[in-house]
């Protein structure tokens, strides 16, 4: 696997080995912020014929991502300006990627569910969609405990929006990490 920068949050290279990624694959990282820590790793994995999706709904991020792409001659990356809030408003096809990734996004909103439904659209079927969110614990970094999304709520709502528990991980010292498919 190519050289993954670590953060102090969690081991970004551990996480994408979990997902399985490979050359070809089309891949989103639906919420991915300025930095790409999670595009740019994931385009050297896809490799040229593969696909990263960098979904956004902030377009100075956007920016940032396609200027970085440029310099780095990652040709594979493609950013997409989305509201995940609403049902089919990215602009990517149904059923088109292999995996998508929601890195501490569900917390940021009122509209967890259909923030899901949206990457499960998305994905194809066997797909495979990780979610890596801030622990409901007494921890010295992150959202209000208020604004945290509880893992076993998440895996209570799982199966009935059309996905199974795959893996259940520890993503670094303050989040954890479910790794789902989409039946």
């Amino acid at each position: 696997m190519p050289e993954i920068r670590k953060t102090s949050l969690f081991n970004i290279a551990t996480i994408l080995e979990k997902m399985n990624i490979g050359e070809k694959q089309h891949v989103a990282e639906l919420g991915c912020g300025n930095f790409g820590f999670f595009v740019f790793p994931l385009a050297r994995l896809v490799g040229k014929q593969g696909k990263v999706y960098a979904v956004d709904i902030l377009k100075p991020t956007l920016e940032e991502i396609t200027r970085e792409s440029k310099k780095e001659n990652l040709t594979q990356v493609y950013t997409v300006w989305s509201n995940l809030e609403i049902f089919k408003a990215t602009k990517i096809e149904n059923s088109s990627l292999d995996n998508a990734l929601l890195i501490n996004i569900l917390h940021q909103s009122e509209k967890k569910i259909e923030i899901l439904r949206e990457a499960i659209r998305l994905l194809k079927r066997g797909g495979k969609l990780l979610i890596v969110e801030w622990k409901s614990t007494d921890i010295p970094l992150g959202p209000k405990p208020e604004r945290r999304v509880n893992v076993d709520s998440l895996k209570t709502a799982i199966p009935k929006i059309g996905l199974t528990i795959k893996e259940e991980f520890e993503a670094g010292p303050y989040h954890y990490g479910l790794i789902l498919t989409k039946l």
